[in-house]
């Protein structure tokens, strides 16, 4: 008996203090048609609030609430996954480079609830500013 109730306290202390990975973007619902403002060819700008891995990210258009979140996939660049050699890293760097300054986006498609686009940041594409700060591409897109 002892034995199962250590047991449930290593499981339930291990789930209690797992982060938290909710996905803060929510401009594209999960289903349903995806805005006008981000269809194929549409242009959208904004600050960059939220880093998920080395090749997505959040641009905040028109505030700061979920609801104006709009998650990216990048289209320019695969990252490693994060749980691959040089992933964490990837994601770190999109971080250091991208957190907080404007993006200006062209959209190409919808990929589940986040759209794929080119984006950059002062002029330069976030694609080129990955390889430039030595980010080896390797995700499952390449």
């Amino acid at each position: 008996m002892r034995t199962a109730l250590q047991l449930f306290v290593v499981l339930t202390t291990s789930v209690v203090a797992l982060p938290a990975s909710a996905d803060p973007c929510k401009a594209i619902p999960d289903r349903g048609p995806t805005p006008a403002y981000l269809a194929k060819g549409k242009t959208f700008s904004g600050p960059i609030t939220y880093v998920g891995d080395g090749d997505s990210l959040c641009v905040a258009v028109g505030g700061r609430a979920p609801e104006n979140l709009v998650e990216v996939r990048v289209a320019d660049f695969y990252a490693p996954e994060l749980n691959a050699p040089g992933g964490r890293q990837a994601k770190a760097t999109l971080e250091r480079l991208a957190k907080g300054k404007r993006a200006v986006c062209s959209a190409r498609h919808r990929s589940h609830d986040r759209v794929v686009a080119v984006c950059a940041i002062g002029g330069a594409p976030i694609g080129d500013l990955m390889r430039g700060a030595g980010v080896q591409e390797g995700g499952n897109g390449r």
